[in-house]
């Protein structure tokens, strides 16, 4: 199989210690990049970097809380630094506080921007900045169909979605004169901890799949939670020469739940 560009290079993923982080970091691996595996779940990502050098890729593992500013920056440099340089990020890293709207806490709210947006700023600040002199890199955001389409007591998660996704844009064309791509891919239902988090019974695939018109929700027209490899396989394509002239495009992977929007 050819490599696409990503043999070699060092890609950087957040959120790495499971569900579609994981998958990233395993796909990309797999195609001959070195893994930084970012978490602040120390035992979760040390796990991950384990089976990965277990069957032969290269990895290595930095638990930190993608919120936190100084212990970004300083692992950035570390990376930079300890494995090379950083040719292709990953923003995954994410929390969900669930509530209406009306009496969503206000701890739900800024822990949820503070993560879901704030982290994505600052690691992609971070390891830009390394990126432009190098004239290189592309940077993926996992974003959600959320950020498109309202949800239900999702408020929170919803708009630091959508805020990171416009993000992710607006740096995408600042960098474009280097030769740095910035994309979004927004995965809906997906079968991670995540989206089993949000079922009541053993029958909750079945409900995300067939929508709920109380909550004005569509449901799958494909018929099937996503696999965490589904989405690895689109973040792989962005972050390959293969979309070489790809950029600001958020890339859609939902079975249709969205209706194109």
């Amino acid at each position: 199989m050819s490599d696409d560009g990503i043999q070699g290079k060092v890609a950087l993923v957040t959120g790495a210690a499971q569900g579609i982080g994981a998958a990233v970091a395993r796909s990309l691996a797999e195609l001959g990049a070195t893994i930084a595996a970012v978490d602040q779940n120390a035992e979760g990502v040390s796990r991950l970097v384990d089976e990965l050098v277990r069957d032969g890729y290269r990895a290595t593992a930095f638990p930190v809380d993608v919120s936190q500013r100084v212990a970004v920056d300083e692992t950035v440099e570390q990376i930079e630094h300890q494995l090379g340089p950083v040719g292709i990020l990953v923003n995954v890293a994410g929390v969900l506080r669930m509530g209406q709207a009306d009496t969503l806490r206000d701890s739900d709210w800024t822990e949820t921007f503070a993560v879901n947006t704030n982290g994505v700023f600052y690691i992609s600040r971070a390891v830009v900045k390394h990126m432009i002199p190098r004239k290189s890199g592309s940077i993926i955001t996992v974003g959600s169909n959320a950020g498109a389409v309202p949800r239900m007591y999702m408020a929170a998660y919803a708009a630091s979605k959508a805020a990171s996704a416009m993000f992710t844009k607006c740096l995408g064309l600042e960098v474009a004169c280097h030769h740095i791509r910035c994309n979004v891919v927004s995965p809906g239902s997906t079968e991670t901890e995540m989206q089993r988090s949000l079922w009541s019974d053993e029958n909750g695939a079945q409900a995300a799949i067939d929508g709920s018109p109380n909550a004005y929700k569509v449901g799958i027209p494909l018929q099937r939670l996503a696999d965490p490899a589904d989405i690895a396989d689109a973040v792989v394509f962005l972050a390959s020469d293969k979309s070489r002239h790809i950029t600001m495009h958020d890339l859609r992977i939902d079975g249709g739940a969205t209706l194109g929007v």
